[in-house]
């Protein structure tokens, strides 16, 4: 019998959460599935109920804070799977941490998007736009998210509210993304349909090149900008969301120490990279080289998927040797990048 999630007013009632080293090491070969989906969605829910009661202790009395607050544990008791998608949208996170960055410095934040999540849901923060589509009996929703704050958490320039027609371009988009994900890809596809929640629209880059994003307090959002075909949406899902999935796991067991000067060259970038960064474009990348090498075993492979499996599964090796060369990893980061090591080793080309 499923347990109800824990009233937010109770943060004494907590759980330890301890992963799975079975579990751990599938997440590190980005084979984790919809059980770690579960299991670090859990450890979202414990961060947000306790960064919660953090901005509740630091707020003044008559702060307008109380009442949202009040109202979000009543949904526990009375509508447990609405209350679970307010505290797991994706920018509740981000809100609550700059609130709680405010307090600090003696400021009042504005928390009337709070109310207004609370009060209204995903949709009341996000905008009406909900993209269903299925193949095969599995099925992904995503709220396009074309409004509300905290957008700018994915560092490029989010795009405005979404026309109908516009909207009707991004659930085609997805549609055809989602057939091949999951007859080519069905192991990504049902943890994608666990995790994402919300797709945020964004504007091409000023040269015109497509950008995607996942934002470290952004859980279960991807970002992009239209995409060019249906092939490069359903690798950008699948590449986003793995970075979902460490930031993630990254709350629940640390991988590195505190942050270094030090800079790493990361192949797939002009610029060097600090630890942190380096780990999560790696592991992103496993996912890109996966996803080329299975491209390739298709009934009718494209010369492109050949390149870019070549390309992206040399990047990737290069990028494993220098984290575990790096001196900065915790046990913990050791063993999860030699499980990226070893998911490479399956996927070497000829």
């Amino acid at each position: 019998m499923p347990v109800p999630p824990p009233d937010p007013s109770a943060p004494g009632t907590l759980a330890m959460h301890d992963v799975d080293p079975d579990l751990f090491d599938a997440v590190a070969r980005a084979r984790g599935g919809t059980a770690a989906v579960t299991e670090l969605g859990r450890g979202q829910l414990s961060k947000r109920r306790l960064l919660l009661a953090a901005v509740r202790r630091s707020l003044p009395p008559g702060s307008g804070f109380d009442e949202p607050y009040r109202h979000l544990a009543a949904l526990y008791r009375d509508d447990p799977d609405r209350w679970r998608a307010v505290m797991l949208h994706p920018y509740l996170d981000e809100g609550l941490a700059r609130a709680l960055a405010r307090c600090a410095h003696g400021d009042r934040p504005d928390l009337s998007w709070f109310g207004e999540l609370a009060d209204g849901g995903p949709a009341a923060l996000s905008g009406p736009h909900l993209l269903t589509t299925e193949c095969d009996g599995l099925v992904l929703s995503l709220r396009l998210a074309d409004r509300g704050p905290f957008r700018d958490v994915h560092g490029h320039p989010p795009a405005g509210p979404q026309s109908a027609d516009e909207a009707g371009h991004w659930q085609r988009a997805l549609d055809g993304a989602w057939q091949i994900l999951v007859r080519r890809h069905p192991w990504h596809a049902r943890a994608v349909a666990a995790c994402l929640t919300t797709l945020v629209p964004l504007h091409p880059a000023p040269s015109g090149t497509a950008v995607s994003s996942a934002a470290r307090r952004a859980y279960g959002a991807v970002a992009l900008s239209p995409p060019a075909d249906p092939v490069l949406f359903a690798l950008t899902l699948v590449h986003e969301f793995l970075h979902v999935q460490l930031g993630a796991l990254l709350d629940l067991v640390p991988l590195h120490g505190p942050a270094s000067p030090a800079r790493y060259h990361a192949p797939w970038r002009p610029d060097p990279r600090p630890l942190d960064a380096l780990l999560q474009g790696t592991y992103a990348h496993l996912g890109v080289c996966d996803f080329w090498h299975t491209e390739r075993s298709t009934a009718a492979p494209s010369p492109r998927a050949g390149r870019e499996h070549a390309t992206w599964y040399g990047y990737t090796r290069g990028a494993v040797d220098t984290l575990l060369g790096s001196g900065e990893l915790l046990p913990a980061g050791r063993r999860f990048t030699e499980g990226m090591r070893a998911a490479l080793a399956g996927l070497a080309g000829d």
